[in-house]
């Protein structure tokens, strides 16, 4: 096994969360908006109908996880799902976002009915992408190299979807939002589908499950469920994921009826990517210097409040409002890789504890709880800002102006920094993961020996 993964790999590996965030951030950014907006759907059934899909997702998750651990194929266990689901993936994008008419009710089905089947696909596609990396490489460090790429792509592609989405929608439709979205999508699932394929072109499978101990699910799901450091990072994944999801729903809202300039929350949202993009290739280096669990308390105490400070500005001060969001996405930067890398190093002590390696039970797990969290903070959203008096493109009252602000804010900013306090009872600390490549390194070389001397 290399030392070191190549550039071309990481990069390959990188752009195709770039693909994942052409959806995942029109989802999170502007499907809320799109909903109650544009296609006009009463902002409680918009939220309601996020809260079902994730819940749906949620579902297939595990069992996406569960059946590309069983796959076999010259290609590997989860590279072959990121070729076979990108284009299912990019054509249910654009579905979601097209606006037939069909009636309130008929509305409502389609958009749950679309919603989830994107989440399916997305889910297909996205679980194997995530576990891919655990099996890349067994080096925690090169793994936190490998996220690094990862997510400056991943926040390249925010970057394209935040800033210039509405652009692109104004662009393409010609006063029609509808077609303006829906052509939008287009172009995104296109860009999707070529950069799945250079990430299955481009990676490489090398962490192999042991061969000695017999498939069971059962024996899997026990050893999760007595996993505490998967525990733990299932819980801030949740927590966290409701705060994303609250201030990713609200934001379009805060500048369009609080601030008063709807255009220039793209801005906002670049600018904030834009300082996540030239925080996280610090993400590494303190994370040897300092130990992943201890970056992640510092980052989302610091980043939280932060967060939380955005309710002071008047709807004037927009530099405050700048400078605050640049403080608080940089010092939330480092943590990003570092739960992804957390999430394989908790599949790694598995194996080590128990013998078995379930690496998609594990990222599909993960990535259920973060779901629940995003579907939860987007139900939220929804329900507040109805609970406040919130009326689609009418003038808000200052009740429903306090909403909005709170929703950018002070809820998620202290939500995320209570995700410090699950932390300090995370227990891989860069000594046991050490020892624990170590081990498991050796363990595999000598499964290898014994299954070569076999076969002569």
């Amino acid at each position: 096994m290399p030392a070191h993964l190549t550039f071309k790999e990481k990069l390959g590996y990188g752009l195709g969360d770039t693909a994942s965030h052409f959806v995942w951030d029109m989802v999170g950014f502007w499907l809320l908006i799109f909903y109650t907006d544009v296609y006009r759907i009463p902002p409680a059934a918009a939220g309601i109908i996020m809260l079902i899909a994730r819940f749906w997702d949620m579902g297939i998750d595990p069992v996406v996880g569960v059946i590309s651990d069983r796959t076999r194929t010259r290609w590997g266990k989860f590279r072959p799902y990121i070729l076979f689901g990108a284009v299912p993936y990019a054509v249910l994008a654009i579905l979601t976002f097209t606006t037939p008419n069909l009636g309130e009710t008929g509305k409502i089905i389609y958009a749950g009915a679309t919603y989830a089947l994107l989440m399916t696909a997305y889910a297909a596609v996205n679980i194997p992408y995530s576990s891919l990396a655990a099996v890349m490489t067994s080096d925690t460090y090169e793994r936190a190299g490998v996220n690094q790429y990862r997510f400056i792509c991943a926040f390249t592609g925010q970057l394209v979807v935040s800033g210039l989405a509405l652009t692109l929608a104004k662009y393409f439709g010609g006063g029609n939002e509808a077609m303006g979205y829906q052509h939008t999508l287009i172009l995104f699932g296109c860009l999707s589908v070529v950069f799945f394929f250079i990430t299955f072109m481009t990676t490489k499978e090398r962490v192999k499950p042991s061969t000695a101990l017999a498939s069971s699910l059962k024996e899997d799901l026990k050893n999760l469920f007595q996993n505490r450091p998967w525990i733990i990072l299932a819980i801030v994944g949740i927590v966290s994921f409701v705060m994303f999801a609250m201030q990713n729903a609200a934001i379009a809202y805060y500048f369009k009826y609080y601030v008063g300039k709807e255009e220039n929350v793209q801005l906002f949202n670049v600018v904030g990517t834009i300082a996540l993009i030239v925080a996280l290739p610090f993400s590494k280096s303190l994370a040897k210097r300092f130990g992943n669990r201890n970056v992640f308390i510092a980052s989302s105490l610091i980043s939280g409040a932060f967060f939380s400070a955005l309710y002071l500005p008047g709807a004037q001060n927009l530099v405050t409002v700048y400078v605050l969001n640049i403080l608080a996405k940089m010092a939330y930067a480092p943590a990003v890789p570092l739960l992804w890398t957390m999430i394989a190093d908790s599949a790694d002590y598995s194996e080590w504890k128990s013998g078995r390696r379930a690496t998609g039970l594990c990222f599909s797990a993960a990535v259920f709880a973060q779901k629940a969290g995003w579907g939860i903070g987007a139900a939220i959203a929804g329900g507040l800002l109805t609970a406040f008096g919130y009326v689609a493109g009418a003038q808000q009252t200052a009740t429903a102006l306090t909403g909005i602000k709170l929703l950018v804010s002070v809820i998620p900013g202290l939500l995320y920094m209570s995700c410090a306090l699950f932390m300090i009872f995370y227990n891989l600390d860069s000594r046991t993961t050490d020892l624990m490549k170590k081990d498991l390194d050796a363990r595999r070389e000598k499964e290898q020996s014994a299954v070569g001397i076999l076969a002569k």
